[in-house]
């Protein structure tokens, strides 16, 4: 069965279980995907037990909710139609990077399996969308890269930027004016003492920039 075929609804939860379990081991709960879709708690346990029915994830009472092998092949089907759509909407219709991952959130439901390979065929294959995250292939290889948060990086180390949490629309606007954006190199300075916060100067700037706890934990960077 293709993924077309699931309700709009088991489509979108079995992308955000599979999205709060992209970059941490962390285990996902019934509350994490209640935060995360906008929805209340109960609804998210009734929406799982029909999930664990259909064999799309596991759930162990009070436990963490986990996709099966076949509740991931179409999560990363989804997420692949969501990633190209964005590739496609800065690449070919000029949007913004900041605009596009509600627009993909809606088109993805309709398309057809057809037209995600036409698309991806278009584009060249990208294995990356506009925020530096990993596009599954056809047959759901997605290769991440070797990447740690901004926040966990020491003073005096260069990295470069991997992907950027594309959520938040503001950030991204600010980002992107600072030039932080992926692929940049960053040089880590010294921060003020307790200000929770980053120094960095980016690719060959003079003058240092602040990201605060919420910037430095939507980067994911490698060592340059």
């Amino acid at each position: 069965m293709s993924v077309s075929e699931l309700s709009i609804s088991t489509q979108n939860y079995l992308k955000v279980i599979w999205g709060l379990s992209e970059w941490t081991d962390a285990p996902v709960t019934a509350t994490d995907i209640a935060q995360k879709s906008g929805l209340k708690v109960s609804s998210v346990s009734d929406a799982v037990r029909k999930l664990t029915a259909q064999g799309l994830v596991s759930h162990a009472r009070y436990g963490a909710v986990e996709l099966t092998e076949l509740g991931s092949k179409y999560a990363l089907d989804m997420v692949r139609r969501h990633r190209l759509l964005e590739t496609f909407l800065v690449r070919t219709l000029d949007y913004d990077w900041d605009q596009v991952h509600d627009e993909a959130e809606n088109l993805e439901h309709a398309m057809s399996d057809f037209m995600v390979e036409r698309l991806d065929a278009f584009l060249g294959h990208p294995d990356r969308d506009p925020h530096g995250d990993p596009i599954p292939s056809v047959d759901g290889v997605l290769t991440q890269p070797n990447a740690v948060l901004l926040s966990t990086v020491e003073p005096g180390i260069k990295v470069r930027v991997e992907r950027i949490n594309d959520e938040d629309p503001a950030l991204l606007q600010y980002l992107s004016a600072q030039g932080v954006v992926p692929g940049m190199l960053l040089l880590i300075t010294e921060a003020a003492p307790f200000s929770d916060s980053v120094q960095l100067l980016v690719a060959d700037s003079v003058l240092p920039i602040s990201l605060g706890r919420q910037a430095t934990e939507a980067l994911h960077v490698s060592l340059a």
